[in-house]
């Protein structure tokens, strides 16, 4: 059930007085299987990350706290999604190229993918990524 589109994932959010709780689960809020988590921190000012593509590997980025910009492209537009709290994911399908930026300080981005780690699913050149889009259109 994998989807072709980005997209705002509103993860389901228990408040309490405690403190509250959010979680996504396969297939009720993830279009796929995980496979692989990490996490982005400790972010100097100004730096980005990513800057690239997968091929294959679909994944959900979440703020688990403070906030940063992802910015994604797919091949036709750029678009800007500001990610701040901790109960929506955003969902970048495969070949979307994509940086991340504008990390707030104490910042954690959390990332679940449906793919282990290969270097082989990289493409780091934007005109690749640009060439191979073209071409899966054809």
């Amino acid at each position: 059930m994998i989807m072709s589109e980005i997209k705002i994932i509103e993860l389901p959010k228990i408040e309490d007085p405690r403190g509250n709780l959010s979680f996504f689960e396969y297939p009720n809020q993830l279009p796929f299987k995980i496979n692989r988590t990490y996490w982005i921190y400790d972010v100097p000012g100004g730096e980005i990350r990513g800057s690239h593509a997968f091929k294959n590997q679909n994944e959900l980025i979440i703020a688990l706290s403070g906030s940063f910009d992802v910015i994604l492209h797919n091949g036709e537009k750029e678009m800007k999604f500001s990610l701040n709290r901790s109960y929506y994911g955003l969902y970048v399908p495969k070949m979307t190229w994509r940086r991340i930026e504008n990390f707030s300080t104490n910042s954690l981005a959390f990332i679940a993918t449906d793919l282990s780690y290969n270097e082989d699913e990289y493409i780091r050149d934007f005109d690749d990524f640009l060439n191979l889009k073209a071409n899966q259109n054809d």
